[in-house]
């Protein structure tokens, strides 16, 4: 049996980018590139008439950014939107998650990490490159250096959350996978698994990397 192909748009207004990005995914077998778009609207306007799986979308577009078109099409589509772009900008990051993006690339990346992205996010999973994830980190300083724990993660209102769901939290921010946090906590990835979903309850997050970034930057309220 023939494994289906993953539906993929690309909008961007750079015409080069474009057919440049097309030209890259149409290479690799996994994907069937269904149409390349200018702006955030047209990439809406095509999800909701078509099935397409991930749709590749700049952040800087005339009439309809990516940030914007991401808070559309995961209110209106199945489609999941990934944001690649140049501009690794901290507010487009935080906005972008927190409106439903799936993940989060710079265009400078080679092609087989952007293959690897655009399959991980079909599956389900949520990428956010370790350049991004720095970038935020870096912004995060004072005169006297870095900002400590409880500063990040002021939004989080400490008191609503137990003492290991908070050890657990700063785990998430420093990227380790539940695995990993059963190890260094010295108790189950099932346990670790109940805490994630206690704290997405409680934050009304969606998923561990909406997690990761607004504790870094204390985002969320």
């Amino acid at each position: 049996m023939t494994n289906l192909k993953i539906n993929v748009i690309i909008a961007d207004d750079n015409s080069f980018i474009r057919e440049g990005m097309r030209i890259i995914l149409t290479s690799f077998p996994e994907f069937d590139v269904l149409a390349t778009v200018e702006d955030g609207a047209q990439a809406v306007v095509f999800c909701e008439q078509n099935v397409v799986d991930v749709a590749l979308l700049d952040v800087r577009m005339p009439n309809m950014n990516g940030v914007e078109a991401t808070q559309l099409l995961t209110s209106r589509t199945q489609t999941k939107p990934l944001i690649l772009t140049t501009f690794d900008d901290d507010e487009y990051i935080l906005n972008a998650i927190k409106y439903g993006a799936k993940g989060y690339l710079l265009k400078n990346n080679d092609p087989e990490l952007i293959r690897s992205a655009i399959i991980s996010v079909h599956k389900g999973h949520n990428v956010l490159q370790d350049a991004v994830l720095e970038k935020i980190k870096s912004n995060l300083t004072t005169d006297n250096g870095k900002v400590s724990s409880a500063e990040r993660a002021v939004g989080f209102d400490a008191s609503s959350y137990t003492e290991r769901e908070m050890s657990v939290i700063e785990l998430i921010a420093k990227g380790l996978s539940n695995k990993e946090i059963s190890k260094r906590l010295f108790i189950s990835e099932g346990t670790i698994a109940n805490y994630v979903t206690s704290i997405l309850g409680k934050s009304g997050l969606e998923h561990r990397t909406q997690i990761a970034v607004y504790y870094l930057s204390g985002e969320i309220d």
